[in-house]
């Protein structure tokens, strides 16, 4: 852009601003600056002198300066500019004359005009200064100076913008396909377009890493979809590219990617190993005619457990807690072993579990399988009238339980009480006598009912699980058997991962008593307890009312767990079992996917309960106010006995803790991971 040293009020000027060169009439002076009526809209601008380009002088005689462009003299309309405008044939002449005549390789705009048009009309000069400004590929302007390109840069811009217009074409179409909203194949798409999904997926995991591009922004707009996860994740299930109960946080990860081949290989050659001979096998202690029994969930898969009862003639009772043993097959630091302490644990989730090992493995001969010959840690007590420890032991053995059962059908023999069944009576006897000795110490009992929702393909359903006695008694003998192992660490000095809480006040006793007994009661109690916490030195468990504990029965599906085995079994065999700092490492290195576990797992409940309340939004739930959350937002916890959860929700501002209250849906989608509930009384 040039400026013009003789520039007058009226003039007609050029001007390149944000919305691209405009023509402008020039109001007035003011130093170095000018005041000017811009477009044909007449908008008021101040710009500075050197910014404007002089197209044509404010004749003398005219009587007035315009305050329009279509005001006299200039009368410039868009018609009339469009009727200015160079002939294609015309501006092809005048390149071919630019390009061979040297004393004409940089003109001026009036040159220009003169070989295209009439310098002396004001329209065909703007319309001609308007062509040169614009997406022309003929001429170069700078500085007020015309150069015509050469034939070999005409030909690669002529390329240049063919390719870019198919390009475009191509984007048209992809986006399109955003806006039809119907399945598409990503084999069809090219590399740009799978990037681009790929940058959707991210953004619909909350990976929102990088800006997506602007094109694909407006066509977003275009499809009627917000750029945030949730309405992302409607897009791409629309497109068949978004599983629609895929979890986010599931996303990348060690689950989601499975085991590695190489590895189902090795379980594979293990699986050939299982029955035969292996270290360690001779010296165990064969108790495979005791009358062993597994109770499960009906789907478990991973039968870590097994309870048995001896009877001595003089009327002695010893409780067996049989637990399975992986180590037997899984050596330390194996890459089987490695890859089950880069899970951590195994993972359970609406749809199924996912396995610590493989499940050849873990369903298979790791497992306490009835009828099968099964290799096992065999934990030994016996207890006095009180339920305290009497006498125990830890052996290594081989059991074959007898038997499966359910909770179900153990509930059903502990009711009915069969004769043929007095070994199951008597443990669970012996296992309530445990309790209320723990009871006696301290220990909190908090028995509610627990709503876990599962997955029926594309429907959701609330499987409650109440604190039967079967349950109870299995529960007990997990904790009696976790008490055991860390009361022999302890006084062997070996490192294990302890588990312990901090003591804390509890609410005064009559204060309890005026509260519902229940998750009322409950949830005052909870509210008050220490974060447990996990170290490599024994210390009290406040709720579990013991001095030591150390979780010791799921070691298929909790790999610190197997590490109590293994410290046992250095132990048991006189060799060196690892250190504290080992240990401590070991319990720092399983932190992380631990809290990725249980990260996913939360993550799966909030969304198939979404699905559940989606498929039923119009009920009502009764509930009981618990507790507030944010007393100032009126967010509370509601337990609502039907799917026995506490849930926040929006509750009256009066609510006090075993209130009342009718649940209903405000809001909710599975997809955006959105609930949102609304108490009233």
């Amino acid at each position: 852009m040039a400026t013009h040293p003789t520039l007058q009020v009226g003039d007609l000027v050029g001007v390149n601003e944000a919305r691209g060169p405009q023509l402008a009439v020039v109001q007035s002076l003011k130093g170095s600056r000018a005041e000017l009526r811009i477009g044909f809209d007449g908008r008021s601008l101040q710009l500075p002198l050197r910014d404007l380009f002089l197209l044509a002088a404010h004749p003398p005689a005219a009587a007035a300066v315009a305050r329009q462009l279509a005001d006299p003299p200039w009368q410039l309309t868009p018609e009339r500019l469009a009727a200015g405008q160079p002939k294609r044939r015309l501006l092809g002449e005048a390149w071919l004359l630019l390009v061979e005549d040297p004393q004409l390789a940089s003109a001026e705009l009036a040159d220009l005009v003169d070989l295209v048009g009439d310098q002396s009309d004001p329209a065909q000069v703007a319309a001609c200064w308007l062509w040169i400004q614009g997406d022309q590929t003929l001429f170069r302007y700078r500085q007020a100076k015309i150069t015509a390109r050469t034939q070999a840069e005409l030909r690669q811009l002529r390329h240049d913008r063919h390719r870019k217009l198919l390009e475009q074409r191509r984007r048209n179409q992809w986006h399109q396909l955003l806006v039809g909203r119907q399945c598409l194949d990503p084999t069809n798409l090219t590399a740009w377009q799978q990037q681009e999904l790929l940058l959707l997926r991210r953004l619909a995991s909350g990976e929102a890493d990088q800006p997506l591009p602007p094109d694909l922004l407006r066509a977003l707009r275009d499809a009627h979809c917000a750029a945030e996860a949730g309405a992302i994740r409607h897009l791409l299930v629309d497109l068949g590219q978004w599983e629609r109960h895929h979890l986010p946080a599931l996303e990348s990860t060690i689950w989601e990617q499975g085991f590695p081949q190489e590895l189902l290989e090795e379980a594979e050659r293990l699986l050939l190993l299982a029955d035969q001979c292996l270290a360690g096998d001779a010296s165990r202690q064969d108790l495979a005619g005791q009358h062993v029994v597994t109770i499960d969930d009906q789907d478990t898969r991973e039968i870590d457990d097994g309870l048995a009862l001896e009877t001595f003639a003089d009327g002695r009772q010893r409780l067996w807690i049989h637990i399975a043993d992986p180590g037997r097959l899984v050596a330390a630091d194996s890459p089987l072993d490695l890859e089950a302490r880069r899970r951590a644990s195994s993972l359970y989730l609406a749809r199924g579990s996912l396995s610590m090992f493989p499940p050849s493995l873990a369903h298979g001969p790791m497992s306490l399988r009835s009828g099968q010959r099964c290799a096992a840690w065999s934990i030994w007590v016996e207890l006095d009238a009180s339920g305290a420890v009497q006498a125990d032991g830890i052996e290594r053995s081989w059991i074959q339980p007898t038997y499966r059962l359910t909770y179900a059908d153990a509930d059903e023999l502990i009711e009915l009480a069969p004769p043929q069944e007095a070994d199951l009576l008597a443990i669970h006897a012996l296992l309530e006598r445990r309790r209320a000795w723990r009871a006696g110490q301290g220990a909190l009992m908090m028995d509610d009912p627990e709503g876990r929702i599962r997955s029926r393909g594309e429907l959701a359903e609330v499987e409650v699980v109440e604190p039967s006695a079967s349950r109870r008694m299995v529960a007990e003998a997990m904790v009696l058997a976790g008490a055991l192992v860390a009361e022999r660490g302890e006084r062997q000095g070996l490192a294990l991962p302890y588990r312990s809480q901090p003591a804390c006040d509890l609410p005064p006793a009559a204060e309890l008593e005026q509260l519902p007994s229940g998750p009322v009661r409950h949830a005052a109690i909870k509210r008050c307890l220490s974060r447990g916490q996990v170290g490599t030195t024994p210390a009290p468990h406040f709720s579990l009312g013991l001095g030591a504990y150390a979780q010791a029965t799921s070691p298929i599906r909790r790999y610190g767990d197997l590490l109590v085995q293994r410290q046992l079994e250095a132990l048991r065999e006189g060799k060196p079992a690892l250190t504290e700092q080992a240990v401590a490492q070991l319990i720092q290195e399983l932190e992380s996917p631990l809290r990725q576990g249980i990260q996913i797992a939360r993550e799966d409940q909030r969304h198939w309960l979404q699905v559940w309340v989606e498929q039923q939004q119009q009920r009502q739930w009764p509930g009981q106010f618990l507790r507030w959350l944010r007393q100032e937002n009126q967010l509370g916890l509601v337990w609502i006995e039907e799917i026995c959860q506490s849930l926040p929700c929006q509750c009256p501002g009066r609510s006090a803790p075993g209130d009342g209250l009718l649940v209903r849906v405000a809001a909710v989608d599975s997809l955006s991971d959105l609930l949102r509930l609304d108490a009233v009384a």
